[in-house]
């Protein structure tokens, strides 16, 4: 399985992203699909999580500014990024878990710079 992330850049605060996430290789089905970012000098962290059956969990930090979607047809991941601000700079990666057989995979990582 492989994760292929999309849609990372600079932007200026107030500015929206949209990341994409697809996924490729053997996967029979998805269970949790989520995108995590390591921020400079900090531990990677949950930025938001869907499950299959469609339960979200966000940040708090992100909460009302950022919506985690995904078209299980495409298996793609997508984060909605609005409202940016500079704390929201990092290095975001993607992470599904397939239904087959509960391994977790990341992605390679996209850059989000926003300029204060």
């Amino acid at each position: 399985v492989q994760l292929q992330a999309s849609g990372g850049g600079l932007v200026q605060a107030g500015g929206s992203l949209r990341l994409s996430c697809a996924a490729s290789g053997t996967i029979f089905s998805l269970n949790d699909m989520g995108w995590y970012r390591e921020a400079p000098g900090k531990e990677r962290e949950l930025v938001a999580r869907r499950t299959s059956g469609g339960y979200t969990n966000y940040d708090n930090s992100v909460k009302g500014r950022f919506t985690i979607s995904r078209d299980d047809t495409k298996k793609t991941v997508y984060l909605q990024m609005n409202s940016l601000l500079p704390e929201d700079t990092g290095v975001y990666f993607c992470n599904v878990v397939t239904g087959q057989d509960g391994i977790s995979y990341w992605g390679q990582g996209t850059q989000v710079t926003v300029s204060s």
